[in-house]
């Protein structure tokens, strides 16, 4: 929210205004599709099995890159907020950055390696705690402005209309994970019920937190906005001065929080990669269920792993630095993906029969709402790194498009496995769908 606040001024609150409606449209899209297709691999499959398996391993692709860089932002995340709150509770030593990457990642590996139902419950736990204390210290930040209206907000005083367009692409950063729930749809109990409603609740109550927590915020920058972007915790800078371990608590529920997101975006990104693998697109060996825990062990280590070599290896530079770097990153393999989900949901309603005219404007605002988000982050052209951002995206997303023709011309079973298991979901749907024979 620091990063939002720090570009787009007194239009924060309006840019995650903005986010919130465009994420519940592609919500609503995710929904239509998560109640009809049971799948681990959730975009990989809803994509492939509206739009076929080259725009499914597109919607894959991306998806990867989107769940692994927002584990490091928040891996990094974490950091900053435990050696704040080390700072405040005034300990005198500080454990090296490598040192609590290495214990973020291996913590977040041992919950992601066991049973799933323990991860989202730690995960859902530490979520609520966070909440609480974040609200609670919102409304005394309120308090300490005697609940007054923030006439700069409201009018939109001095904001800039260009960055607030590059801000939209970190709102939708700061709500990724809202649709994890469709990975699950092995593993949940009435998926078909329980995950549309997941979704769209997430987005809706994370864009009214957001909202409302960002204002807050920024009315307490009021006199020194330029700060705001280089806050680690911006809530916490508010209250300096007030009584230590208030703002401790802030640091510590954002600490929790960012812990339980990257352990989400692993758990995510795990069930990712297991469905290429499973369809032998990679690796078959990520493709594997552990016998005990019935999670795919293999896929969440290779997450873990990579998470804690890459925030290692750009752990020299300004962590507020990297974790804005690694987020901006993860928004671009978000909107791709939110771009095709929103495509696909009327295409695979048209192959149903159940389009209707509204879900057909459901998907075609969500395919636009993602363009004009990502037209935002490329003009007006952003200030180094941020410009290449962009275009490292893109050569990443060639790399996948490659690696598709590759497989087309040495493996084309592996396409025939995912068009094989379309055509048996589909065939399964009709069955379902046709009445019982009289008795």
């Amino acid at each position: 929210m620091a990063v939002v606040a720090g570009m787009a001024g007194t239009a924060s609150w309006l840019v995650y205004v903005a986010a919130t409606i465009a994420l519940l449209i592609v919500g609503l899209n995710v929904s239509k599709l998560a109640n009809r297709i049971r799948a681990a691999g959730s975009f990989f499959i809803y994509v492939s099995r509206a739009l076929g398996p080259s725009y499914g391993l597109l919607a894959g692709w991306s998806l990867l890159a989107a769940y692994l860089f927002t584990a490091m932002a928040l891996t990094v995340a974490t950091s900053i907020f435990i050696k704040t709150l080390i700072t405040t509770l005034q300990v005198s030593v500080t454990p090296p950055t490598i040192a609590i990457y290495l214990i973020v990642s291996a913590l977040v590996l041992w919950f992601a390696f066991r049973d799933i139902r323990l991860s989202s419950r730690v995960g859902l736990t530490l979520e609520a705690i966070s909440v609480v204390i974040i609200l609670a210290v919102s409304i005394a930040a309120l308090a300490h402005f005697d609940f007054k209206a923030d006439a700069k907000q409201l009018t939109l005083e001095g904001a800039d209309v260009g960055k607030s367009l590059q801000a939209i692409v970190f709102a939708i950063f700061s709500f990724v994970g809202f649709e994890s729930a469709a990975s699950l749809g092995k593993e949940a109990r009435n998926p078909e019920r329980v995950i549309p409603k997941a979704i769209l609740w997430t987005a809706i109550s994370a864009g009214v937190f957001f909202v409302f927590t960002t204002y807050v915020i920024t009315q307490g920058f009021a006199d020194d906005a330029t700060k705001l972007g280089a806050s680690g915790a911006p809530l916490g800078d508010i209250l300096a001065g007030q009584n230590p371990l208030i703002i401790a608590l802030v640091y510590f529920g954002a600490a929790i929080s960012s812990f339980a997101c990257a352990l989400a975006s692993i758990n995510a990104f795990g069930r990712t990669l297991f469905s290429l693998g499973r369809y032998q697109i990679l690796h078959s060996s990520v493709g594997l269920v552990h016998t005990k825990f019935k999670t795919p062990h293999i896929a969440v280590t290779v997450g873990a792993i990579i998470n804690f070599a890459a925030v290692a290896l750009l752990s020299g530079n300004s962590e507020v630095d990297t974790f804005g770097w690694y987020g901006t990153t993860a928004s671009f393999g978000f909107i791709v993906v939110y771009f095709l989900v929103s495509v696909a949901a009327p295409a695979y309603l048209k192959k149903t029969g159940e389009l209707t005219t509204g879900a057909a404007i459901i998907g075609a605002l969500g395919a636009a709402l993602m363009v004009l988000a990502l037209a935002g982050s490329l003009y007006p052209v952003p200030a180094f790194p941020y410009n290449l951002l962009p275009y490292g995206f893109l050569a990443y997303l060639l790399l996948g498009i490659v690696w598709f023709y590759v497989l087309k011309a040495r493996a084309p079973e592996a396409l025939l496995g995912i068009e094989n298991d379309m055509e048996a979901a589909a065939a399964q749907a009709v069955v379902s769908a046709e009445p019982a024979p009289a008795e």
